[in-house]
């Protein structure tokens, strides 16, 4: 019995090693048999004519918030569109009403208090989408489906 206990412990390390090893192994590299599709789980390529882009307006919105009429902060926001495939070329060409209507509705949301206090918080983060989603559209029409805001700061004085 005490000579089988060496063997029954390498034994089993060697099946847990091996079990580890197959469990943990790397992802297939590109080019090898191993991601050629099979054709019954080949799928087709999504149309790229309906996947929506995503344009990144060139400049930061940077938003005074003003209280006993002094700036007391800063609020810094850079905001994406999502619009309709092949659609880029028309939003940079109408960036500047764009930016133009987005800092009104934003200098008004800072004047209502929209940046006061928690102004992350998801019920004024939503308040502020929609009302920038409604600035747009009235600009670009259906080509917009949806802003995002993709930074925001406030950097109080």
């Amino acid at each position: 019995m005490r000579k089988l206990l060496p063997v029954f412990l390498i034994l089993a390390g060697l099946g847990v090693g091996t079990a580890g090893g197959f469990l943990l192994r790397p992802a297939p590299v590109a080019g090898t048999d191993a991601d050629a599709p099979h054709p019954e789980t080949a799928h087709a390529p999504a149309d790229a004519e309906h996947l929506p882009e995503f344009v990144k307006l060139t400049n930061q919105f940077v938003v005074p918030v003003v209280e006993a009429e002094r700036i007391a902060s800063l609020v810094i926001l850079s905001l994406s569109l999502e619009v309709t495939a092949g659609s880029t070329e028309t939003v940079y060409a109408q960036e500047p009403k764009l930016r133009d209507a987005v800092l009104q509705l934003l200098f008004d949301h800072a004047n209502t208090g929209g940046f006061r206090g928690s102004f992350t918080d998801a019920d004024n983060l939503v308040i502020l989408r929609r009302g920038l989603l409604e600035v747009v559209k009235a600009i670009l029409g259906d080509l917009v489906t949806n802003v995002l805001i993709t930074d925001i700061v406030r950097q109080d004085s």
